[in-house]
């Protein structure tokens, strides 16, 4: 099936001839009368057809979906989302203890500009890109064919991750069936997911293997949960055995949403306790009580832009808990920040160690979980960085 064109200068195929997803609108030498969100078929300067993507005004022009004339139809969503499922299902993750994880990571699956993440029988849908919101009813209908029937509702929700400029006007919505319950399982433990008014699809499912990770360390420690957001580290720490865990986020929301967690699992639990106040005023007005901390900010820096800035704050951050944990405690500090790589999220924690002056071991190096696959041809896809730090 061919598009419209897209010719692109000469020598500029080289990335595309790797199957790099992305074609930058400096790289187009001429292209037809296209639109947003407009299907395209790109070519070399020579000629020779590269493959079929979604058209995007802006630097990132076009997102390649098949390097190839494959007709991107109904088949081919049917085809992409029963791989990616069969992918979930080789890792294990659809099972009776455990029923939420993303389904679809954008570029990971092949799906440039789409996320989609399953919360029991409700997939949650986002598009960001034009081209994916045009297509959202295709892949609405392709998720409800999926093996076993595991999609039965489909929650459109893209108002804030599609280009303002394009003037889509999307809305959150569902798409397929209806609400039937919010409360959805990972690892044994029940949560409520608010894909209505929340951050993102409702939950992180991408630090499921981290905060599993720290349950292992909870045992008899004071726990802080600091940026916690719906409490997914904290109630991991109580059924870790935490003496008692602290939850903060500046949201009171977030709070709300994080008590009635802890109480899903752990009702009239008296070893938690939230506050909802700024991060850096707690970690300032707090004592040296904690011996176990988790930093998990939101992104500080969406852009290559405000890159200087967020190591500037990751620095800070990490001082202030290098500085008030207890000796023998240990850190959990992240980065979901896409611009800032792994050397330099390092770079900046050493910093703050070094200002410290306490002496700091790597336990662990953590990343994204297998639901959240990086194409090896689209190393950016690489987003979540965390370190499992001793402080003596």
């Amino acid at each position: 099936m061919v598009y419209k064109r897209v010719i692109l200068k000469r020598g500029k195929e080289e990335s595309l001839k790797r199957f790099h997803p992305w074609v930058f609108s400096g790289a187009i030498a001429r292209m037809d009368n296209i639109e947003e969100g407009d299907l395209v078929t790109v070519y070399e300067h020579e000629g020779n057809l590269i493959g079929n993507g979604n058209y995007k005004i802006g630097s990132i022009a076009v997102r390649i979906l098949t390097f190839d004339d494959t007709e991107i139809d109904s088949a081919f969503f049917v085809k992409r989302l029963t791989e990616a499922y069969k992918m979930r299902q080789a890792l294990g993750l659809k099972r009776e203890d455990n029923n939420a994880f993303r389904l679809v990571h954008g570029e990971g699956d092949f799906l440039p500009g789409l996320v989609i993440d399953i919360y029991g029988s409700t997939a949650v849908m986002q598009a960001h890109s034009p081209g994916m919101h045009f297509a959202r009813n295709l892949i609405a209908d392709a998720l409800t064919q999926l093996p076993g029937g595991v999609v039965k509702n489909v929650y459109y929700k893209s108002e804030t991750t599609l280009p303002y400029k394009a003037q889509l006007d999307p809305q959150n919505e569902y798409i397929v069936g209806e609400y039937d319950t919010d409360e959805a399982m990972e690892n044994g433990l029940k949560f409520h997911v608010d894909w209505l008014r929340g951050q993102k699809t409702g939950f992180f499912v991408d630090q499921r293997e981290n905060r599993s990770l720290l349950e292992h360390y909870a045992k008899g420690r004071k726990v802080l949960n600091m940026f916690c957001y719906t409490g997914g580290f904290s109630f991991y720490a109580l059924r870790g055995g935490a003496e008692l865990v602290h939850s903060v986020d500046s949201s009171a929301k977030a709070i709300s949403l994080t008590d009635a967690n802890v109480a899903l699992n752990f009702p009239a639990c008296e070893r938690h306790q939230s506050f909802a106040v700024d991060a850096f005023k707690y970690l300032d007005d707090m004592g040296s009580d904690y011996d176990l901390i988790i930093l998990d900010p939101p992104a500080f820096a969406k852009h290559k832009s405000a890159l200087r800035n967020a190591l500037i704050g990751y620095r800070k951050l990490n001082a202030k808990a290098f500085e008030k944990i207890k000796p023998g405690g240990i850190l959990f500090t992240f980065s979901c920040s896409q611009a800032v790589n792994k050397e330099q999220f390092r770079l900046a924690v050493f910093s703050a160690a070094a200002m410290s002056k306490r002496k700091v071991r790597i336990l662990h190096q953590l990343t994204q979980p297998a639901d959240h696959p990086i194409n090896i041809y689209h190393p950016e896809g690489e987003y979540l960085k965390g370190l499992v730090l001793y402080v003596e």
